[in-house]
């Protein structure tokens, strides 16, 4: 058995991590990709119009703002000590460095890719109390999601209430599409999920679950093939040091694969990553 420091410590080169099984023709992104040509028309350029490049970009020059609409949001939530750690350390960076501070961390940006790609469905791994799918919900109340989660009593030495509690939370947004609850260990209902829906795809998909190193690499090898052409993968955590291999993780993975056009932060905080899926 392995040791928590190998799980959790950096991830040595010579790691083996899961392939991918691609889908040969995935569905495409609606507001990512060109419309689909006519049967005997050529197709000059690949469909996907944005790079993540153009996102990050947006995200950090335009910092202040998507911070602001990120403590709105995060007041209309029921609060924990880690929503308040949040709340005052936004308005710190925003009060000692205005306009010119680029932070991004997961909230901002799901509601940036949110802004860009308006999903029509997403895909969460590691809900909790509901941060992120009700980012995502504020900006796409018509999208259907799908939460997969094993709701861990005392998370992180907070209370981890479960589906009812994110059910009440996104109906504060006025969320009108489907909601779907996944109830456990996602290397298994991953697999059991879309082998039950062989011709569902993601426009956005956020992977927040398993952190140990070969476990992420896990779930984000399942759900790669389900993203939309056009759609975006988000990945927490790519410079956080107590979590040190996640960050070789998304580069060995995202960063180093041609199919994606790859953002990451990991400037300040615990860091976050994005693809957007070209082919």
């Amino acid at each position: 058995m392995s040791t928590k420091a190998e799980r959790f410590g950096p991830l040595p080169e010579n790691t083996v991590l899961p392939t991918p099984q691609w889908v040969e023709t995935p569905r495409r992104s609606k507001y990512a990709c060109s419309p689909e040509v006519k049967e005997g028309d050529m197709e000059w350029y690949p469909p996907v119009m944005i790079g993540a490049s153009s996102i990050g970009n947006d995200l950090t020059s335009n910092c202040t703002h998507y911070l602001k609409t990120a403590v709105n949001l995060l007041k209309k939530l029921e609060s924990d000590a880690y929503v308040e750690y949040l709340l005052d350390y936004y308005k710190l960076g925003m009060k000692r460095y205005g306009d010119d501070w680029g932070y991004i961390d997961i909230v901002t940006a799901v509601l940036g890719l949110s802004k860009w790609l308006k999903p029509s469905n997403y895909l969460e791994i590691g809900v909790r109390r509901g941060r992120s799918v009700c980012s995502l919900a504020s900006l796409c109340p018509d999208a259907d999601i799908a939460m997969f989660d094993m709701w861990v009593e005392n998370y992180a030495g907070m209370d981890n209430p479960g589906p009812d509690h994110v059910n009440k939370e996104l109906d504060k947004f006025k969320h009108k599409g489907k909601r779907e609850f996944i109830n456990g260990n996602s290397h298994e209902t991953l697999k059991s999920y879309f082998t039950e829906n062989p011709n569902t795809y993601f426009d956005l998909i956020t992977v927040d679950g398993d952190h140990s190193n070969l476990g992420a690499a896990e779930d984000i090898a399942d759900v790669l093939p389900r993203l939309s052409i056009g759609g975006a993968v988000l990945f927490d955590d790519t410079g956080n040091p107590n979590v040190a291999g996640l960050g070789a993780v998304w580069r060995r993975m995202l960063e180093e694969n041609p199919r994606f056009s790859t953002y990451t932060y990991s400037e300040v905080g615990y860091g976050v990553g994005f693809a957007i899926r070209k082919y």
